[in-house]
């Protein structure tokens, strides 16, 4: 099967690459729309099952459609399975500091604080959720933050929003035990701490874009988080994509590529 075109062709540079921590995968990329701004922010998290193959080049594209469309984007690179320290606990931490290093970027760069909406792809997917809720965690728990960035939404584009679902599906051959470092069963405070389904209601917007024929994070992964979201009280919106797979919601290409831009538009 052939690789699609995003993650084969390199994408347009962004403006500039900003580290934020003094670790090699601690940076993002930011682009600015024409204007003077201050410009609404997608903070873009990649996907790839954590793992330390995957990197944020393939989002680019998508990033530089974003951009075209008045869009600032900041998207996060970060720790994975496979580098020092990735997973459990580097991966969170890094997307979190990624994130609350807006408020550093403000200070030098037009960007409307008031106007930032988080999104991620697959594994990215569950990493905005996490980062919209992570304000739920409490003081003395692994992760917890004093004050972290709160988005005004967030967007899951076929996220692993449910990592305990995730487990017993066998998602990327068993990646989130390597991810969490153990399953439910053995470390089950790590799953209720970095899971978005654990930590419902997460009490900020979401919108969980999801392909109907997507074989790689099944779209029942979205439907069940979706309805329990639902019930507990949170704003969300399941958008299902007939006849779509796993890659057509990060291509800018892809007929499907304007729901996922009126999702971002429907939480700003």
């Amino acid at each position: 099967m052939s690789q699609p075109w995003m993650l084969e062709t390199p994408a347009p540079q962004a403006d500039t690459r900003i580290p934020y921590g003094e670790l090699t995968h601690q940076f993002g990329d930011l682009r600015l729309p024409r204007g003077e701004g201050p410009h609404p922010v997608v903070v873009m998290v990649h996907g790839g099952f954590w793992r330390a193959r995957y990197d944020l080049e393939h989002v680019g594209h998508l990033c530089e459609d974003l951009r075209r469309r008045g869009y600032a984007t900041w998207s996060l690179e970060y720790r994975r399975v496979g580098h020092p320290d990735g997973g459990w606990t580097g991966t969170f931490e890094d997307v979190a500091r990624g994130t609350d290093y807006l408020r550093t970027l403000a200070m030098r760069y037009p960007l409307n604080l008031e106007r930032v909406v988080v999104m991620g792809h697959s594994a990215g997917g569950h990493l905005a959720l996490w980062l919209a809720g992570r304000g739920r965690l409490k003081p003395g728990q692994p992760l917890y933050t004093e004050k972290p960035f709160e988005p005004r939404g967030a967007v899951s584009l076929a996220g692993v929003v449910d990592l305990e679902r995730a487990f017993e599906l066998r998602l990327g051959d068993g990646i989130v035990e390597s991810l969490l470092g153990g399953t439910p069963a053995r470390v089950p405070e790590r799953y209720k701490i970095a899971s978005p389904a654990a930590l419902l209601p997460l009490g900020v917007k979401q919108v969980l874009v999801h392909g109907a024929e997507d074989t790689i994070v099944p779209l029942l992964v979205s439907t069940e988080y979706h309805a329990r979201a639902t019930k507990l009280g949170d704003n969300v919106k399941l958008v299902s994509l007939p006849g779509a797979a796993h890659f057509e919601v990060i291509d800018p290409r892809a007929k499907e590529w304007p729901r996922v831009v009126e999702a971002i538009a429907s939480l700003l």
